[in-house]
């Protein structure tokens, strides 16, 4: 708890550092924000891996082995941070307004991975909706979209 608390107030050499595995700050931002979907309901299971390694995939032209690594510099990156204002800032900022909106309708495949919205997933979604400014219709209409492609897979 104080390492985490000295990262907090530190002096900022944390944020110095390199990034793990040369990932730009977008990949690993987006990679946090859907891995931390994934476990806002305390279980990252495999089917919900394997949604967010498909995200992955497809968004960044990534390898397989690409993919997990940049799922482990995500995993410690969502574990020492206390916000999510880093990972969405960065997807805010390189992302243009239909990008954003397809960041919120990949977050939602997560969710709705393993059948079922957590409380938690939902409120995770409204906060980073509103961080990258996207608005609760066009999320609502993202996951709409979603519903209508697991629907039509069934």
């Amino acid at each position: 708890m104080f390492d985490r608390l000295k990262k907090i107030f530190g002096d900022g050499a944390a944020s110095r550092e390199p990034r793990a595995r040369g990932f730009g700050d977008l990949q690993l931002a987006s990679a946090a924000l859907l891995t931390e979907a994934a476990r806002m309901d305390d279980d990252f299971g495999a089917d919900e891996q394997a949604v967010v390694i498909r995200l992955l995939r497809a968004r960044f032209s990534l390898s397989e082995n690409e993919v997990a690594a940049l799922m482990a510099a995500a995993d410690k990156a969502s574990s020492e941070s206390v916000e999510l204002y880093g990972f969405t800032r960065e997807i805010k900022d390189a992302f243009d307004h239909d990008q954003r909106i397809q960041m919120i309708e990949m977050l939602w495949e997560v969710v709705y991975a393993d059948g079922e919205v957590h409380d938690h997933e939902a409120n995770l979604l409204r906060r980073v909706a509103g961080l990258i400014y996207v608005s609760d219709r066009e999320s609502g209409d993202a996951r709409k979209r979603v519903l209508d492609r697991m629907s039509g897979a069934s």
